[in-house]
C-alpha cells in the first residue's frame, strides 16, 4: 500500500496575544502595548482559521485519512477492544473564538477568562470531525477524550460535547488534565485495557512521550525519529496560534512582550539556511 502522508503546513503568524492552556504568557500587562506582532498576531491566525477554504479542507484531510486507519486496524485482530486517543481544542473543536475576544481586547491568555469561556460550550465542530467520531462510535471503537483541560472545566466541555452530538462513551472516556501536564501516563493507563490504534491531536504532545522536551531542535528530532507514525497512527491537525512550540521557541520562561518580540524577529528568517 502506498504510504499517505498528510501534509499539515500552515502559514500563521507566531505570537502570543492569547496563548491557551498553559503555553506561556508574559509576566508584563499587555494593555496599551506597542507589541502588535504578539499582541494582534494571532487574531491573523483567527483570520485564517475562520475564513479559510483550506483549514476545513486540511480537517477534512486528516479525518478522512483517520477514518482509512481505523478501517484497517478494524480488519486486523486485537487481544484488546480497539480505542482511539484525541485531544479535543484545536483537534475537533475550534476555540479560535475565545483567541479573537483575547485578541481584540489586547489581552493574553488567562486561565480565569478560558474557564470562564469554556463554561459557555461555544466551541464548534471542526469540518469533518463529527462524522469520523460517530463512525468510529458506530463501529463499537472506544473514544477517549484526553485534554488539559482542568477537570473545573468537566461540565462545561461535557455540554459541548453533547450539544453537537460527539459520543460520549462514559465519564471515564472524558480524561481531563491532573497535577501533570504530560499526556503520557493517561494514555498508558488508558493501553492497560486498551488497545489505541490511533491518536489525534494538534499538539506534538498528543501522541508520545517522545515530544515533551522543551526546546525547538529537540522537538524537530522527535519528528524525525517518529516520521513514519504520522499519517498512519498519529494524525495531525493544523493550529496555527498556539501549542508547546512556543514554550519551547521562549524557553520555557514568562518572558515579557519584549522580549518574546525579539526572540521571534530573531528566529525567523528571510532566506533559507545554507
Amino acid at each position: 500500500m502506498k504510504k499517505i502522508f498528510i501534509f499539515l503546513g500552515v502559514a500563521a503568524i507566531c505570537g502570543a496575544c492569547c496563548s491557551q492552556k498553559g503555553t506561556i504568557s508574559s509576566a508584563n500587562p499587555t494593555q496599551g502595548s506597542s507589541h502588535q506582532l504578539l499582541t494582534k498576531g494571532k487574531l491573523y491566525a483567527a483570520f485564517f482559521q475562520q475564513q479559510a477554504a483550506e483549514y476545513d479542507a486540511l480537517c477534512l484531510q486528516a479525518f478522512n485519512i483517520a477514518r482509512l486507519r481505523l478501517d484497517e486496524a478494524l480488519a486486523q485482530s486485537s487481544d484488546k477492544p480497539i480505542a482511539i486517543v484525541s485531544d479535543i481544542d484545536e483537534t475537533f473543536m475550534n476555540t479560535s473564538y475565545y483567541a479573537v475576544q483575547c485578541g481584540k481586547e489586547n489581552k493574553e491568555y488567562e486561565k480565569k477568562s478560558w474557564e470562564a469561556w469554556t463554561a459557555k460550550g461555544e466551541a464548534t465542530p471542526l469540518a469533518g470531525s463529527l462524522d469520523f467520531f460517530r463512525y468510529a462510535a458506530e463501529k463499537g471503537v472506544h473514544i477517549f477524550y484526553v485534554t488539559n483541560r482542568s477537570t473545573a472545566e468537566h461540565d462545561g466541555t461535557a455540554a459541548n460535547l453533547k450539544r453537537y452530538g460527539f459520543p460520549i462513551q462514559g465519564d471515564d472516556h472524558l480524561i481531563f488534565r491532573n497535577a501533570e501536564r504530560s499526556k503520557e501516563n493517561r494514555r498508558l493507563e488508558i493501553a492497560k485495557r486498551y488497545n489505541i490504534v490511533l491518536l489525534l491531536g494538534d499538539n506534538l504532545a498528543d501522541f508520545d512521550k517522545d515530544f515533551d522536551v522543551p526546546t525547538t531542535q529537540g522537538r524537530f528530532n522527535a519528528v524525525t525519529k517518529n516520521r513514519e507514525a504520522f499519517g498512519k497512527r498519529f494524525i495531525v491537525l493544523p493550529n496555527p496560534s498556539y501549542g508547546d512550540w512556543e514554550n519551547a521557541a521562549f524557553g520555557g520562561k514568562p518572558l515579557p512582550l519584549e522580549e518574546r518580540e525579539a526572540i521571534i524577529l530573531k528566529v525567523l528568517k528571510d532566506k533559507p539556511s545554507m
